[in-house]
């Protein structure tokens, strides 16, 4: 079946590109539980593609492996990084509407245009296989001049003066900023920077700026600004004071939670009786707490007690509306 052609012919190419002396014909067919006439038949079929597939005669015996590289123009690309684009186009998705996403693609069409058609046609192939479907994000269709305003201003060093409405309370009110990072993070595209009006550094939502104009004048990042440290205490994109949070999950969460990497500072400790504890150190505000709440009954928070206590009251208040 073409199905099965092609997942092989995808773990041939990862074979090759991880030997760099070559691999004997017996030795891919053993990998591959194949034929040698059929990874004679693949091999083939990649050298028609385009894949640099070459061989040499070593003792007796023929070895195949990739050339290290495509020659796009000047650039070279290696078989796995040619692979990533033709997979990672998915990925657009999220940052449809903004110039990132014009962008890339424009680009993107450019190397599958240097690649040729044959080899072109594989990846797309391959490309239809393995299919990466983005989780809930926001649109940025109407804020392209929004965010090239706040690219101008990041690579400029100029103060940007925007309209911005609040989530809380709707209310919009007018301020300068003068940004430090576009930051892209859950879904959202954000921009961090020193906030005229509070005096503080700040992240705002660029789905909340109404408009945005660059002004003419400039500002300095302060040398002692770390964006890392800045966002490191973040469990979203809210920067917090850090605290210590112990949380235990039940056992049917178990799994799931140990699955993911939910913060740098994670620290997993399965319990006998299948349940896990979860330590981070993190913010632990709204964002925190929204994502507490998201499993139920099926998490204690053993610490801090203020955490705990703003949970029971979100909950005692959802309870009272039914």
């Amino acid at each position: 079946m073409r199905g099965d052609q092609l997942a092989r012919q995808w773990r041939l190419i990862q074979r090759l590109t991880r030997s760099h002396y070559g691999v004997g014909l017996d030795d891919l067919a053993g990998d591959l539980e194949v034929t040698r006439r059929t990874v004679y038949r693949d091999l083939d079929a990649l050298m028609y593609a385009g894949f640099p597939v070459t061989s040499e005669k070593r003792d007796g015996r023929v070895f195949y492996r990739l050339y290290e590289s495509f020659e796009l123009g000047d650039a070279p690309f290696t078989a796995d990084e040619v692979l990533a684009l033709a997979f990672g186009e998915d990925l657009l998705g999220i940052l449809q509407g903004t110039v990132f996403h014009d962008s890339i693609r424009s680009a993107m069409a450019k190397v599958r245009a240097s690649l040729g058609p044959e080899l072109t046609a594989f990846l797309e192939q391959l490309r239809n296989s393995f299919r990466i479907q983005p989780g809930p994000h926001k649109k940025y269709d109407e804020l392209r001049d929004v965010i090239r305003v706040f690219n101008e201003a990041v690579l400029e060093h100029h103060t940007v003066t925007m309209e911005y409405q609040t989530g809380r309370t709707g209310e919009v009110s007018v301020r300068d900023l003068n940004p430090y990072r576009v930051w892209y993070k859950n879904g959202g595209l954000y921009v961090i920077g020193h906030d005229h009006k509070s005096g503080e550094v700040r992240t705002f939502a660029v789905d909340r700026v109404r408009e945005a104009s660059l002004s003419e004048r400039p500002f300095d990042v302060p040398e002692d600004f770390d964006f890392d440290a800045y966002t490191g205490s973040s469990f979203g994109v809210v920067a917090e004071p850090p605290e210590s949070v112990r949380l235990l999950f039940e056992k049917r969460w178990a799994l799931y939670v140990q699955e993911h990497a939910w913060h740098p500072s994670q620290e997993m400790t399965p319990q006998e009786d299948g349940r896990i504890e979860l330590r981070m150190e993190v913010g632990t505000g709204e964002e925190l707490t929204r994502w507490v709440l998201s499993f139920g009954s099926g998490v204690r928070v053993l610490e801090p007690t203020s955490l705990a206590e703003s949970l029971a009251s979100e909950l005692r208040a959802t309870l009272a509306r039914y």
